[in-house]
Parts: structure tokens; sequence; C-alpha cells
């Protein structure tokens, strides 16, 4: 648990995935903190004297040092509060889940993200067939419970987002994306991710994010 004389402040928006990463890695660690929320588009002053290079969200503040970029900060989190390692002790393995989060984040969230925002069917089909390639390599990785082995870990916490977000996309789309059929080890690790007692507890609303998710695309379809 963080001390008294720890000061912990998380800045984000509340259903950002980049943000959620943080929620989740700071619940596994028993780090108390103050989450302070932001506006979407319309960030406080704080925020950008905190983190005046990007000017976005997740920002932690520990004792007013601010850190940025959400694997940043749970590489932080994880040197700084020692029970319930996120990363592998081992140099190799640590290695490798800092490749695969890579990995999560140069392909499968930037394909999921053209998924939900492309309207052009052709042009949604190609990303489609891109995130299920990038899906079907994670598949091929996974071999345990989780990518983390049977406790969830840096490169589980990085994919949050196509455990949460993609069924969320698939709802407002009425598309199937991640299927048990196409995909059965990953959609289980999915269901048990979700379901684990440490997430479950930082996974922002469903019902809000899916009315949140329906508004922006279909005003989205309405400016077309």
């Amino acid at each position: 648990m963080a001390s008294n004389h720890e000061e912990v402040k998380l800045f984000g928006i509340v259903g950002s995935p980049f943000v959620t990463r943080v929620d989740i890695a700071l619940n596994l660690k028993g780090v108390q903190y103050k989450f302070v929320e932001e506006k979407w588009k319309s960030f406080s002053d704080t925020l950008i004297k905190y983190n005046p290079v990007y000017k976005k969200v997740p920002v932690l503040v520990h004792n007013e040092k601010p850190i940025s970029e959400s694997l940043v900060i749970i590489e932080y989190i994880d040197e700084t509060w020692t029970p319930n390692s996120i990363l592998p002790s081992d140099p190799y393995k640590r290695a490798l889940a800092r490749f695969w989060s890579k990995f999560i984040d140069d392909k499968s969230f930037s394909a999921v993200q053209k998924v939900a925002f492309t309207l052009d069917e052709k042009e949604r089909e190609k990303h489609i067939e891109e995130m299920q390639a990038s899906f079907q390599i994670l598949e091929n990785e996974l071999t345990d419970k989780f990518f983390g082995g049977e406790e969830i870990g840096l490169v589980d916490i990085t994919g949050a987002f196509i455990a949460s977000w993609v069924p969320i996309i698939e709802e407002v789309i009425g598309l199937k994306l991640l299927t048990i059929e196409k995909f059965p080890k990953l959609y289980k690790w999915s269901q048990d991710f979700v379901n684990h007692q440490v997430v479950k507890e930082k996974l922002p609303n469903r019902e809000t994010q899916v009315a949140k998710f329906k508004a922006l695309y279909e005003s989205l379809v309405a400016s077309k």
C-alpha cells in the first residue's frame, strides 16, 4: 500500500484504454491514489503543466513528480511498489513482455481503432483483416491462462482494450471480431481477464461505454 506520506494522483479520462491500463496496474499493486478526471479535448492547465510534451492522459503524479505514457507509467509503478510483479524478473522474459506490449500497441490497437472509426466498407474490411492477423499472432503466442502465466502481467494489461473494448465495438457496429471459433485461446483469455477481480474493479461501466461509443459512431455516420 502507498504509505501516508505518499501522494499518488492519476489524471485521466474514464473509458480511455490507456488510462484503464494504469488503473489496473495501481489496483494490482494495492496503491491508494486519487483519480483526477479530465475532459476530452479540454484538458486542464494542470494536466498540460504535468505533460507539456504530449499534452494527453494518462499522467501519474507521485509526490509531485509526473510520469507520462501508459507503458512507461506501468513500469514505474512496478519498480516503485513491490508486491505483485507486473514484469518478469528474468531479463529475457522482461524484454519479451516489452516486445509483445509494443506489438499490441503498434499493430492491434491501431487496427482496432481503424475498424471502429472507418465507415467505408471496403476500407473497413482491409482493417479487419489487419486486426485479425495481429490477433492470430497473439493467439499463437498465448500458451498459458494469461500472457504473464497464471497471473496477469504487462502484456495482459497492455491488451486490456482487446478484452474490454472489442466487445463494445462489436455490439455497436454489429460485427463479430473476436470469436471463440476463430481465436479460442485469445477469446478465453479475454473472458478470464475481464473477470479477474483486480481488472473487474477498474473497468469502466459497460453500458456507459456502449452509449458513449454509439453516440460517437452515430455522429460520425451523420457527418459523412
